[in-house]
């Protein structure tokens, strides 16, 4: 009895150790998450200020339906879909993937973000044509969307690709994870109403140029939202799998600490029962 007592010891003296690591990876990601919103705040405000600026630039050139469209008929389309770097975020990227299935057709290049999203890929046999690993720190925000801008104008430039579409999770979306879809090209230029200053803008460019990299900034800041928001999401699917598994921790020390007693209970007894026979002899 003495024997299964102190495996049942060293049992939670494991559980206390597993509660700590679990209440510190919690913590981690909750700091994560604070960490990201702030970085959002900031991608937003570029974001808006080259949407005005676009705006400006729509309104110098003569025709700007016209000159601004873009023709998207038989092109293939590139799904860049954010999953998971990390573990311990319970399904997140199984369900990012799920909601990018009904997009993905023959003429579609699967662009995949995150390690553990790859892993679930290749699970499922999921063809991808191009990954890269998630951010760790919303620092490294800038970088990764730089990659990707790169991969894409790659594929806009020697292909017949002419759609471009974003996946990724929302944060603050509770227990239900919430995914968006969002189109990047061709560029949605009816977003930007026309600036109606009387005065006009002092240019360097010619206005359809100056366009062309205002579009091409903007679309490095949509992904740069795009990025922090599913690294955020990330941590908050996995804080809530660290609540779930603190619970369970919980709940399993409980029961071993009710065993333990029982265990100890029994062992006293025995050490009386064995006493009191001893003196009887």
């Amino acid at each position: 009895m003495s024997g299964r007592f102190a495996e049942v010891t060293e049992r939670i003296e494991t559980v206390h150790k597993l509660g700590a690591v679990i209440s510190a990876m919690r913590g981690i990601a909750a700091s994560r998450v604070q960490e990201a919103h702030q970085h959002l705040d900031s991608i937003r405000t570029y974001a808006d200020t080259i949407g005005a600026a676009i705006g400006e630039a729509l309104a110098l050139l003569p025709h700007p339906e016209a000159d601004a469209g873009t023709d998207t008929d038989g092109g293939r389309n590139v799904l860049i879909v954010f999953t998971a770097e990390q573990g311990f975020a319970g399904s997140f990227s199984e369900k990012t993937l799920a909601a990018a299935a009904p997009l993905r057709q023959a003429s579609s290049d699967l662009f995949l973000i995150g390690d553990r999203g790859l892993f679930v890929a290749d699970e499922q046999q999921i063809p991808v044509a191009w990954s890269t690993p998630m951010i760790a720190h919303p620092a490294q925000t800038a970088a990764l969307a730089t990659r990707i801008t790169e991969q894409i104008y790659d594929r806009v430039a020697n292909s017949r690709t002419t759609r471009v579409t974003a996946i990724h999770a929302l944060p603050g979306g509770g227990d239900q994870m919430r995914v968006v879809i969002k189109h990047l090209v061709p560029f949605d230029y009816d977003r930007f109403p026309l600036a109606t200053t009387r005065v006009q803008p002092r240019i360097t460019l010619p206005p359809a140029r100056l366009l062309e990299q205002l579009v091409e900034e903007h679309i490095f800041a949509e992904l740069g939202e795009a990025i922090i928001q599913s690294f955020a999401a990330e941590n908050e699917a996995r804080m809530r799998a660290m609540i779930a598994a603190q619970d369970n921790t919980d709940a399993s020390l409980q029961e071993l600490i009710g065993t333990s007693r029982r265990l100890r209970q029994d062992d006293i007894t025995e050490e009386i029962i064995e006493l009191a026979t001893a003196s009887l002899m």
